[in-house]
């Protein structure tokens, strides 16, 4: 359920949906499932409150974009998680995030 939005200071950026599967091996875009949504496997245990810096790092090199433009606003403490990323449009981070699928 990707999809572009306005905030209201005016900045344009993009929402993406994850799936996250915690104590992989490593940290990887696992796929994309028909709705959209990016399956994400990260190597933090699911209790580590780090997790969620380490999802804004992961994304953020994969995007290319700066860790200050991407941020988790909805399901911090779940699996399913809805991400914001400013000044960049849906297609884009889709190309970029297949781009960068094993």
């Amino acid at each position: 359920m990707s999809r572009e939005y306005v905030l209201h200071d005016g900045k344009r950026g993009s929402a993406l949906a994850l799936r996250i599967t915690p104590r992989a091996s490593r940290n990887q875009i696992a796929g994309v499932l028909n709705d959209g949504t990016v399956k994400i496997h990260i190597a933090s245990d699911p209790s580590d409150e780090d997790m969620n810096t380490e999802i804004v790092a992961f994304l953020a090199e994969v995007l290319g974009v700066p860790k200050s433009r991407v941020e988790i606003v909805a399901g911090e403490t779940g699996r399913d998680k809805l991400v914001s990323v400013l000044d960049m449009d849906v297609e884009t981070a889709h190309q970029r995030i297949v781009a960068h699928m094993d």
